[in-house]
């Protein structure tokens, strides 16, 4: 096929071993008769204020020239591209469909990013963590920009392992349906992936295990009765939801029993419960949306989608528009 009729797919990348994971995850999962892939490097030089200090008389510390610095991160990314472009040839990717693209930092990493997303990309993919400790604490805020100023999917990596169990988190939300819909089409019906449908319910979670120390037998019956109660209506509301979902994928190609719905009582703080899940049933990639029914909701949404990457350590996750 014509590499410009394919869905592109960008990878920003560092040149760090997690940008290979991501490399690595990308290759394992993306159809290489659907997809072409971006390799996307903002390359940031030494400030101009380090340089001028540098010619000043007193400075005494010339610990590395600047050209020579510079001359290695070329090198360390040249050869970073030329191991991620081996990754996607073995994956069945031809080399039309692997580009490299390497820009100088114009405004700001997350919106150099943001602004070669506007040229009709399927989804940004990153690494979680960078070259180094101080890059790990910028990466979390360059994915929580990124997430801020793109309308396309964003998938945070953390293995290189491709994804065999995936917690879907579902609402009532056309929002979370689009990332149902978006999920399926990637996976084209996966023979090899298992998928749940996870709803966490705000309610009693926390509240019946205060009521079980403080208060007697009884009352924790009550609360018990409670939160089955609350668990059953909410599958109820759900169920048209959860059966939408299950169609998609289903028609996507994937087999019925690799499907699975679960929904779970949490006491408060959604984002918390989707990551307790993920670790508990030991799923590697969580998926949610990012919109909700009203702007309210999708507010809410973008705070547990910001938080699960936070939260999730080495779990990939995606943010689905």
């Amino acid at each position: 096929m014509d590499p410009s009729q394919l869905e592109r797919i960008m990878i920003a990348v560092d040149g760090s071993e997690h940008a290979l994971h991501s490399v690595k995850y990308a290759a394992s999962i993306l159809d290489p008769g659907r997809f072409s892939v971006v390799l996307f490097h903002i390359f940031t030089r030494v400030p101009e204020s380090f340089i001028d200090v540098q010619k000043l008389p007193g400075y005494k510390y010339h610990l590395v020239s600047v050209d020579a610095w510079e001359q290695q991160q070329e090198k360390t990314i040249a050869d970073f591209m030329e191991t991620a472009a081996r990754v996607f040839s073995e994956a069945g990717f031809s080399d039309e469909s692997v580009s490299v693209r390497i820009e100088e930092r114009k405004v700001g990493i997350a919106r150099d990013i943001a602004a070669e997303l506007r040229s009709d990309y399927r989804a940004v993919i990153v690494g979680r963590k960078g070259m180094s400790e101080f890059k790990d604490f910028m990466l979390g805020s360059i994915a929580t920009k990124i997430l801020e100023l793109v309308p396309v999917p964003v998938w945070v990596v953390g293995s290189p392992q491709p994804p065999r169990r995936v917690l879907m988190c579902m609402d009532n939300s056309e929002g979370a349906m689009q990332a149902v819909r978006y999920l399926a089409g990637v996976l084209d019906g996966s023979q090899k992936c298992k998928v749940t449908l996870f709803h966490a319910v705000r309610g009693l979670g926390g509240v019946r295990k205060f009521i079980r120390e403080v208060f007697s037998a009884e009352a924790d019956k009550g609360a018990a009765q409670k939160l089955e109660n609350e668990l059953t209506e909410a599958a109820k509301l759900l169920e048209p939801s959860f059966d939408r979902a299950r169609t998609a994928l289903v028609s996507s190609g994937m087999p019925t029993d690799s499907i699975a719905v679960k929904i779970e009582s949490c006491a408060g703080n959604c984002a918390n419960a989707i990551v307790e899940e993920a670790e508990k049933g030991g799923y590697d990639t969580i998926v949610v949306g990012r919109r909700g029914l009203s702007r309210v909701e999708e507010f809410v949404m973008g705070r547990v989608s910001s938080k699960v990457i936070h939260l999730a350590g080495e779990k990939t996750v995606w943010v689905v528009s």
